[in-house]
């Protein structure tokens, strides 16, 4: 067949983003499935892999779940809408996904600053990365 006198192929955004929420969706749910058990309830900081290598909590786990699923997203936004890169602030060209990576560096040190000096729990620094992150997505 010559392929040019063939119609353009449009991409299903709408079967491909239900697809990526499908998959993430199975995932998070397989966790909560996965997680252990103690008397009926969830018991958040036992270990979900009693050989493994490293401390897979349930936490540990979302929190990583919670890093692919803004991969999966900004991949999918940026094949859907492709962007130019900006100047901020910073006086450098970004992208989302630069800006989503210093939002994700930034975050980690706020969290280690926040622990050093304040401790745990982390639900206030969470608040503070979260409108640090607002402010790097819209300055930077």
């Amino acid at each position: 067949m010559n392929m040019a006198h063939s119609p353009a192929r449009r991409a299903n955004w709408t079967a491909i983003t239900l697809g990526a929420v499908a998959v993430m969706g199975g995932a998070i749910g397989t966790l909560f499935l996965i997680a252990p058990k103690k008397e009926g309830a969830i018991d958040w900081f036992a270990p979900m892999s009693a050989t493994g290598w490293m401390a897979w909590t349930l936490p540990v786990a979302i929190f990583f779940w919670c890093i692919a699923s803004l991969l999966v997203t900004f991949t999918l936004l940026a094949i859907r809408f492709p962007e130019t890169p900006r100047v901020g602030i910073l006086r450098i060209e970004t992208t989302r996904g630069d800006r989503l990576f210093i939002s994700l560096l930034g975050s980690a040190f706020i969290c280690l600053i926040w622990l050093f000096f304040a401790g745990s729990p982390l639900w206030w620094a969470l608040a503070l990365c979260l409108a640090y992150a607002a402010a790097v997505f819209r300055w930077v």
